[in-house]
Order: C-alpha cells, then structure tokens, then sequence
C-alpha cells in the first residue's frame, strides 16, 4: 500500500496517515490480519515523527479497525461485521456538523447523497 503525506494541506499528518489506512482497507489492499509497518519504520519511511504514527494507529485502535500488540506491532482487525451501536452513534456524530453545514450553505438532499455516493466510489477505487 502507497501512502502520501500532503504537508500543505490543513489536515493534520497523523489523520491523514489513519484517513489512508483506512481507505487501504476500504480498496482491500489491507486485510484482516495483515500486519502495518512498526511505529519507527513507516514513521522513517514517510519522514515523519514516530508520535504521528503512534497517534494514528491509536486512533485506529480506538476505531476498531487495528490491534495494536505490544513489541510485535498492529494488526488489521477488520471482519464482515456491522458496526455496534455506540460506533454507529460516534459516526453520526462525527457527520452531523458537516451535514448541517452543508445544509445550511445551500446544498439540497439529494446533493449531499450524489456527493457521499461519488466520495464512496472514488474511495472504493471505483
């Protein structure tokens, strides 16, 4: 899996490196049980502080999707599975403001739908 970090963007390093991963799990070019690179190689590989990294596969882990195993390193952990409730309650949460905010710049119903299908194909690499 190719990773690129984009400096000049205002998003910060360590989600842009979980934003990826996850898209990499998303194309399945990562899958359940495949091992992601230590904190100290990828941080070396990418040019970045190894507390980025350790943040993003925090993030990850909190997420679900990664089981970080003390000195041997993390894991994807990703099943056929349904999300829980209480991850389904932090993903509606998470997606209320931009929703409102898209609302409330004008964008319509079925705008906001076109725009979270084309965002889901792009991702899904197709």
């Amino acid at each position: 899996m190719y990773i690129q970090i984009n400096p000049d963007i205002e998003m910060p390093i360590y989600e842009q490196l979980t934003m990826q991963i996850m898209i990499g799990i998303i194309r399945k070019d990562l899958q359940n049980g495949d091992t992601l690179p230590s904190v100290r190689s990828l941080a070396a590989d990418l040019g970045v502080n190894m507390h980025t990294v350790n943040k993003s596969y925090h993030e990850l882990e909190n997420k679900g999707l990664i089981e970080i195993i003390p000195k041997s390193g993390a894991i994807i952990r990703t099943t056929n599975r349904k999300p829980s409730e209480e991850e389904q309650d932090r993903i509606e949460n998470s997606l209320k403001p931009i929703v409102v905010e898209a609302l409330a710049l004008g964008m319509n119903e079925e705008e906001l739908i076109s725009l979270m299908q084309s965002i889901i194909q792009k991702w899904k690499g197709k």
